[in-house]
């Protein structure tokens, strides 16, 4: 799965505030919105709707607000770290540092399990989590997560 082709360099945001998981919610949907040519509102009303079956807080600090979207033809995503952590109800009870948001099409639900797996991975290599925690613009935590490179 090449993330590259989902998560583009201008898609990844650093220092971004949210005092709670549901305003971060918003604030995701507007920078995914504006990102991807999509309505704010349909966004949003996905990833809330998303977010109230389950929380998308997959542990050690990261979130993958993810959704379908009927006006998306592929799998698109942003990165963002939250200039304060957020809490997403996430599974190990660690607040969120990073949302990996999801949008995929109505018929490519198999394609998001794909993406995610690869975020999954990828957050698992040796290093990189805490590379990205040293990473303080855009351009190098998206060098770090793509590469899994450690300086």
């Amino acid at each position: 799965m090449d993330l590259s082709a989902i998560i583009l360099p201008e898609h990844v945001f650093v220092g971004v505030s949210a005092p709670t998981k549901w305003r971060a919610l918003q604030m995701l949907s507007s920078k995914a919105a504006a990102c991807f040519g999509l309505d704010e509102g349909t966004v949003l009303r996905a990833l809330e709707t998303r977010e109230r079956l389950g929380t998308t807080g997959i542990g050690n600090g990261v979130a993958v607000p993810h959704a379908a979207v009927a006006d998306m033809t592929r799998p698109r995503g942003l990165m963002v770290h939250f200039a304060h952590a957020v809490d997403f109800e996430a599974i190990d009870d660690v607040p969120t540092e990073w949302a990996f948001v999801l949008l995929f099409g109505e018929g490519g639900r198999s394609d998001y399990l794909n993406v995610l797996a690869a975020i999954a991975r990828r957050l698992r290599a040796d290093g990189v989590l805490t590379a990205m925690r040293q990473s303080k613009s855009a351009d190098k935590l998206y060098s770090v997560f793509m590469s899994g490179a450690i300086d």
